[in-house]
C-alpha cells in the first residue's frame, strides 16, 4: 500500500514517530507540499494523508489509484467530499483528539486577559518590579472570573467542557446550543444567540464554521453585546469579521479579544488585530500540545489500519 503524507511537519516536526503508519505500507512523508507539487507527489498513491493541503476534484481525477484520504485534523473542508464520494474514495478525519488542549487554551486566553500574566512577566524581565516603591505593583485592571457571566456558543465536546470548568470558577453559564434545555447539566442555561450577547461578560466561540455561522460576530452583533465584553475565539477564524472586531476593540465596545485562529493563516501583516494591545493572538496552537498530537498520530494510523482491514472508522464521506 503506497501511503503519501503531504504535509507532515505541523503534526510531527520530529518529536513523534511515524512507525505505526510505516508498519502498514510504503510511506513517504513530505514536510510541506505546495499546491503545484501535489499532483507529482501524489502520483500512484492509494492513500493520501493531509492536514491543510487541499485535495479537490481535479486532483482526484489525476489519481485513479487513490482509494483513501485521511485528514490529519477534525475539520475536513480541505477535501471535496462530494467528489470523493462520487469516485468511491473514503475520507476520514481525527475527531475529538484535542478537546482538552483547546479547552486549556480557551482558559489560557481568558485568564491572561483577566490577570495579564504575560504583561507582568514581560515588564518584570525589564526590571519594573525591581524599581517599585512598594512590595507589589499593578498598572492594569485585575478581575475575577467568579460572578461573571459566560456565554458559550456551541456546546459540543469543547464547549461543554469549557462550560463545566467555568462553573467551577464560579461563573454563571449560558449556552446557545441545539441541545434541549432538559439535556443540559445543572448550572448551564440555554438561551438564544441574541440573549447570550445581551447578558454575557465573556463570550466564547465553539461552534462549527458553516454558511450560517460565518462572520456571526460582526458590527451588528457586536453592538448587541454588553459594553466592555470579552470575546474568545478558539473555534474558527472566519466566525468573526476581524475588521469589525478591531473597531469594537478600539471603541471600547469590546474590552479584549483572545483568539487562537484567524480568517487567513498565516495572517497578513496589515491585519488590524495584530497591532492592538487588547487583542491577544496565538498562532493556531491550541491543538498542538504534545499529548494531543500523540493522540492524533495514533488515531491516524488506526484509521489507515481499519480501512485496510475493510472496517473503516471515522468516515466523513458516507
Amino acid at each position: 500500500m503506497k501511503i503519501i503524507v503531504l504535509d507532515g511537519y505541523s503534526v510531527n516536526p520530529g518529536d513523534l514517530s511515524w512507525k505505526a503508519l510505516q508498519a502498514l505500507g510504503e510511506v513517504t512523508v513530505y514536510e510541506r507540499t505546495a499546491a503545484h507539487e501535489v499532483p507529482a507527489r501524489a502520483e500512484g498513491a492509494q492513500m493520501l494523508l493531509t492536514n491543510k493541503v487541499v485535495i479537490d476534484r481535479p486532483l482526484m481525477e489525476q489519481l485513479p489509484q487513490l482509494k483513501y484520504i485521511g485528514v490529519l485534523a477534525t475539520g475536513y473542508n480541505v477535501v471535496d467530499i462530494e467528489a470523493a464520494k462520487s469516485r468511491g474514495i473514503t475520507v476520514t478525519n481525527i475527531p475529538a483528539y484535542s478537546t482538552d488542549s483547546v479547552v486549556q487554551m480557551t482558559f489560557a486566553h481568558l485568564l491572561n486577559i483577566m490577570t495579564r500574566v504575560s504583561h507582568y512577566a514581560t515588564a518584570n524581565r525589564n526590571g519594573k518590579w525591581c524599581e517599585s516603591k512598594d512590595f507589589c505593583y499593578w498598572d492594569t485592571p485585575l478581575n475575577e472570573l467568579s460572578g461573571k457571566t459566560l456565554g458559550v456558543v456551541g456546546l459540543g465536546h469543547i464547549g461543554y467542557k469549557v462550560a463545566c470548568i467555568a462553573r467551577d470558577f464560579g461563573m454563571d453559564v449560558f449556552a446557545c446550543t441545539s441541545k434541549n434545555s432538559a439535556d443540559l447539566p445543572e448550572g448551564i442555561q440555554k438561551t438564544t444567540l441574541d440573549g447570550l450577547f445581551g447578558i454575557s461578560d465573556v463570550i466564547t466561540l465553539h461552534c462549527p464554521l458553516t454558511d450560517n455561522t460565518r462572520e456571526m460576530i460582526n458590527k451588528e452583533t457586536l453592538a448587541k453585546m454588553k459594553q466592555g465584553a470579552i470575546l474568545i475565539n478558539t473555534g474558527r477564524g472566519p466566525l468573526v469579521n476581524e475588521q469589525d472586531v478591531a473597531d469594537a476593540l478600539k471603541s471600547g465596545q469590546l474590552a479584549a479579544y483572545g483568539a487562537d485562529v484567524m480568517s487567513q493563516e498565516p495572517p497578513a501583516k496589515d491585519n488590524p488585530l495584530l497591532a492592538l494591545s487588547n487583542a491577544f493572538i496565538t498562532p493556531h496552537i491550541a491543538w498542538a500540545t504534545y499529548e494531543a498530537r500523540t493522540r492524533l498520530m495514533r488515531i491516524a494510523a488506526d484509521n489507515v489500519k481499519a480501512f485496510i482491514e475493510g472496517n473503516p472508522q471515522n468516515v466523513v464521506s458516507r
